[in-house]
């Protein structure tokens, strides 16, 4: 392995740094001291050795056997901002939702509050085309840095991003480290206004005080995931100690002690419930990654 500037732990546990707090240990952890690090890291690393990035853990099931290869978790100093002018603002990959939105409504930058609503960092935004409350980045970003697999920088404008619901183009093993972001001008105290209110219905509405892993399943065409897996008689659904949220039927929950295989068991029945009650095939939305402990669990269609 290449002897890299920031940390690097072999063995090192993710349940910790996973929102539904399971899980097995990421082979090697990496914790870049900054992007020029990151690059000479992956350009020495061999090109066999799988690589992913990490956020925040919000999106993710990490399987029992933990993850191959190395994991890249962009630390605090990828938490940097910079604005750039009246209705622009660079951020760090590793900036989490609730700076990039705060930091916009201090500068008087309306149209990216929505960024507080998603658990988790800006990189993730970037590369899942993150959402909620009817905007995506792709309805703001201009573009991002990136430093690919095998060590190379690169800038990739919106039109190179090949933007879908909750896709991009971007390679395999490319880790975001900075991204820009464009919105309109507006009052700070209007903008704080539309956070509060954005807010307020999460907490209304999601499981947000649990071990949870956010949305669990894109919305189909036409239709909302929770409304089928509601329908398909799904609320309140448990497998060992993993359960389908009572409060918004697209969460999963872990209620203390379930396994990243409960959970990934959990989220198939109900694939296999809605598909025999709607005929809809649920895609899923949370990232499931990693080696099987000693349960596979087999697709539910």
């Amino acid at each position: 392995m290449p002897a890299p500037r920031g940390d690097l732990t072999a063995d090192a546990p993710l349940a910790k740094l996973i929102w539904f707090k399971t899980g097995g240990p990421a082979e090697l952890l990496f914790e870049p001291e900054d992007a020029d690090d990151l690059a000479a890291f992956l350009a020495a690393l061999p090109a066999d050795v799988p690589v992913m990035g990490l956020g925040l853990g919000s999106n993710m099931i990490v399987r029992d056997g933990g993850v191959a290869g190395v994991v890249i978790r962009l630390g605090k100093p990828f938490f940097d901002t910079e604005v750039l002018d009246k209705t622009t603002v660079r951020f760090g990959g590793g900036t989490p939702g609730v700076l990039a939105s705060s930091t916009a409504r201090d500068a008087g930058i309306a149209g990216m509050e929505f960024l507080k609503s998603i658990p988790g960092t800006v990189g993730g935004f970037v590369r899942m085309n993150g959402g909620a409350y009817g905007r995506e980045v792709k309805d703001i970003l201009t573009e991002c840095d990136v430093v690919l697999r095998d060590g190379t920088r690169k800038t990739f404008g919106l039109a190179d991003m090949g933007y879908t619901y909750r896709h991009s183009d971007l390679p395999e093993g490319a880790i975001v480290v900075s991204a820009t972001m464009r919105g309109e001008p507006g009052e700070p105290a209007a903008i704080q206004a539309e956070m509060d209110r954005i807010s307020e219905a999460r907490e209304a509405s999601q499981p947000l005080r649990t071990k949870t892993g956010g949305s669990t399943f894109k919305n189909p065409d036409g239709t909302s995931a929770w409304k089928l897996v509601d329908e398909a008689g799904c609320r309140g659904l448990i497998v060992g100690d993993a359960q389908v949220s009572e409060k918004h039927t697209n969460f999963l929950i872990n209620r203390g002690e379930a396994s990243a295989a409960d959970i990934e068991m959990l989220g198939e029945e109900v694939r296999r419930r809605v598909k025999d009650k709607s005929g809809v095939t649920l895609e899923w939305e949370i990232r499931r990654v990693g080696k099987f402990g000693a349960t596979k669990v087999e697709p539910g269609v």
